[in-house]
């Protein structure tokens, strides 16, 4: 029993990207996205504008990467192609936004940042929707 709870193939690795799927993309999607869908229901299109294409536009990117994209890799369907606007959104938010920032700021959008470049490189596991539609 032991041996099959931590053996690294293939339940411990499906696992682990279950666990890593589903806790960073529901993160993303309940404590961010999810508060700037509700600014966007609210009317209040007021948000930071760090590529230069206006803030409701920036807004509702960053609502479509966080909140759709997150959900999509919490349920492993289209994983690798709605990591693409998750990984671009954390590269701005530390390398644009955060730029100049100490380190301490930095950290948080890194530790989403690297999960997802994990997952964009390994693929969702056979613990996804991904995995059942082939």
């Amino acid at each position: 029993m032991k041996k099959y709870l931590f053996s690294i193939r293939p339940f411990g690795q499906d696992f682990a990207l279950l666990l890593l799927r589903a806790a960073s993309g529901g993160m993303m999607a309940y404590s961010h996205g999810w508060p700037k869908a509700q600014n966007i229901l609210a009317g209040d299109f007021g948000f930071g504008d760090p590529i230069g294409i206006g803030e409701g536009p920036s807004l509702v990117l960053a609502v479509f990467a966080e909140l759709v994209c997150g959900i999509l890799l919490v349920l492993g369907l289209f994983t690798r192609a709605a990591l693409i606007p998750l990984i671009i959104t954390m590269g701005v938010a530390v390398f644009i936004v955060h730029a100049d920032d100490p380190f301490s700021k930095q950290e948080f959008g890194l530790l989403f940042l690297v999960p997802y470049i994990v997952l964009m490189l390994k693929g969702p596991g056979n613990w996804s929707l991904d995995s059942k539609l082939k």
